[in-house]
């Protein structure tokens, strides 16, 4: 599965409008946290079918940072239906593997 890259405003309102819930990874090239919790993200990416695992670099598309309202990094946000439906703020493998498991059950 992986985590795929998210590279215009065009294929995030694609992505958001899906049935499948999707998750979100915003970060940024200089986040230390950011660096940290990636791999344990794209492990994730590996554990389920039922979600779509996505990442956003917030300096290349600022569009769509500004568009969901991120202000920290790293910021998981999940959305479904093209709404977002929840939201991680913070480096926090365990809470990151809670969302993660909410949405693929």
């Amino acid at each position: 599965m992986g985590v795929t890259p998210i590279n215009s405003l065009e294929e995030f309102k694609t992505i958001i409008n899906g049935d499948k819930p999707v998750i979100i990874d915003f970060w940024a090239t200089w986040c230390g946290p950011c660096r940290i919790i990636s791999p344990i993200f794209e492990k994730f990416s590996d554990t389920t079918d039922k979600v779509g695992f996505y990442k956003v670099d917030v300096d290349a598309q600022q569009e769509i940072s500004q568009e969901v309202g991120v202000r920290a990094m790293p910021t998981f946000t999940v959305f479904q239906n093209g709404n977002k439906v929840d939201e991680l703020v913070g480096a926090v493998p365990g809470k990151l593997e809670e969302l993660v498991k909410k949405f693929s059950a």
